[in-house]
């Protein structure tokens, strides 16, 4: 049998970055996406009226692409190395898929937080959480800093773990990438104020497309692993099976229904946001208060969702090479 060397990368990239994460001091290509979409949206705007049509047929060339150059630009790069030498090919399809994954940052920025709740005064937990958080952060409670930070890392774990191992093991870096540039497109430009409302329509609907599957294998793999952590994992399911739409995103309580059952806290509801009070629904029932070890807690059931995840989906990409 072949060496399935796309596997082969996808795990090694997994352990990269379990070990090391992201380096402050390494440029990360997301940013170039990042300058992408800038540099995009610019162009758009000059291009299109701006009006409703003007802006939605802009956004939408503008998502496709950045979409399409996302996926092109590693596809040749790959080809070139794996021309010059197989091993050099490999060695970069390594580096692509450890930079698309986000596990050990995800724990490091939120442990910030939770070192800065142990501290004094609350100003450097708000701020500690406001790095890795969307919502207004200058009123929060303890429980309220806690509670983003837990939120944070149980929706992170899908699109930020989960999803690009997903696409990743179907179409290596290359589709891990194309994802990544929409998940990036929506988080820069997916949102319903006055300047995105309709240019972001539909970067913010592909992404909810895209991430529609990979959210409930997260939540269905991080119930598994809840019951793995020693949490409780049947008021996971629980919570699970009945919160997994308490959000206006159709895919981001999946993984935060099920952190909210296993810790038996309630995580959710109104948050405010640029100055605006928005009304969301609570996740899960108040068993216990939440409380800064909630952070820890929820980083243990993180990384025992993500070495699960990669189990599974490289024993199904295994079997299916294997079959083909």
């Amino acid at each position: 049998m072949r060496l399935d060397l796309t596997l082969l990368a996808v795990i090694a990239g997994f352990v990269l970055d379990i070990i090391i994460g992201d380096p402050v001091w390494l440029y990360h290509p997301v940013r170039l996406t990042g300058k992408l979409i800038d540099g995009l949206e610019w162009l758009m705007r000059k291009i299109f009226p701006a009006n409703k049509k003007g802006e939605r047929t802009g956004g939408a060339i503008l998502m496709i692409l950045v979409f399409l150059i996302s996926g092109a630009v590693p596809a040749a790069l790959l080809w070139l190395c794996f021309w010059i030498n197989k091993w050099l090919g490999l060695a970069i399809e390594i580096i692509m898929c450890y930079q698309l994954l986000a596990a050990k940052s995800l724990k490091d920025e939120s442990m910030k937080v939770y070192k800065a709740l142990k501290e004094e005064p609350i100003e450097k937990a708000r701020y500690a959480v406001s790095m890795i958080v969307g919502r207004d952060t200058q009123s929060l409670t303890e429980e309220g800093v806690t509670k983003a930070a837990v939120e944070t890392i149980a929706e992170s774990s899908s699109d930020g773990i989960i999803a690009p191992l997903f696409y990743m093991m179907i179409g290596g870096p290359v589709l891990g990438w194309m994802y990544k540039s929409v998940n990036t497109m929506d988080s820069m430009i997916g949102y319903k104020n006055d300047k995105y409302q309709y240019f972001g329509t539909w970067a913010a609907k592909f992404d909810d497309v895209l991430n529609f599957i990979p959210a409930r294998l997260a939540g269905l793999i991080m119930t598994l692993s809840s019951f793995i952590c020693g949490f409780n994992g049947k008021n996971a399911w629980r919570i699970f099976k009945r919160d997994r739409k308490n959000h206006k995103s159709p895919n981001s309580a999946h993984t935060e229904s099920v952190m909210a059952g296993a810790l038996e806290v309630q995580l959710a509801g109104d948050a405010y946001y640029f100055g605006k009070l928005v009304k969301k629904p609570t996740i899960g029932d108040p068993i216990r208060p939440v409380e800064p070890d909630d952070i820890r807690r929820a980083n243990k059931l993180m990384y025992a969702t993500a070495i699960t995840a990669v189990i599974i989906f490289a024993v199904i990409r295994a079997l299916i090479m294997f079959i083909l």
